[in-house]
Order: structure tokens, then C-alpha cells, then sequence
């Protein structure tokens, strides 16, 4: 089972895009040493107070899969840099 999440969040305090790498970064790393998801950020390089990010994950349980992917969104809703606007989640 594959579950691919496309997450895009605005970022308020973000005033440059050192600044906005940086909550990235620190974020991805915390998805992916907690989660063991692939993460990626896949749109609005080059914009500073947006971004969308790719999740995904692959297991053998759905149900293991879909948990893995709510607890990553949960995590993205914790950082208060950040603020979750539109997010699609995919079965394939």
C-alpha cells in the first residue's frame, strides 16, 4: 500500500528564504527520522511565505500506512511557523 500526501502551508513569520530552508529543513528531518517517510518539498521554491511538500510512505498494512501519514500531518500542525491549507491524501 503507497499513501502520498500533497501538503501545501503558508508561512507568516518567514522573511526570506534562508529563514523558510531552515523550518524546512529542521521539519523534514523530524519526518523522516520519526516517520521513515520520504518527504520533498515540491512547489514554490522560490517563494517565501509558501510552500508544498510531498509525503509519502509504503507498507504492506493500509491501515499501518494511514496512520503513519495522519501522524505527519499531525507533526506539520504542530510547528508554529507553519500553518496547513490544503492537503490531498492518495491511495495507490
Amino acid at each position: 500500500m503507497i499513501i502520498y500526501a500533497e501538503v501545501e502551508c503558508i508561512m507568516y513569520e518567514g522573511h526570506s528564504l534562508k529563514a523558510k530552508r531552515s523550518v524546512m529543513k529542521k521539519l523534514f528531518a523530524k519526518l523522516q527520522n520519526n516517520f521513515n517517510v520520504a518527504v520533498t518539498e515540491l512547489d514554490y521554491h522560490d517563494l517565501w511565505q509558501r510552500t508544498k511538500i510531498g509525503i509519502v510512505t509504503i507498507s504492506t498494512d493500509y491501515i499501518h500506512a494511514e496512520k503513519v501519514i495522519t501522524k505527519a500531518l499531525d507533526i506539520i500542525d504542530e510547528y508554529t511557523e507553519l500553518e496547513r491549507t490544503i492537503t490531498n491524501v492518495e491511495r495507490l
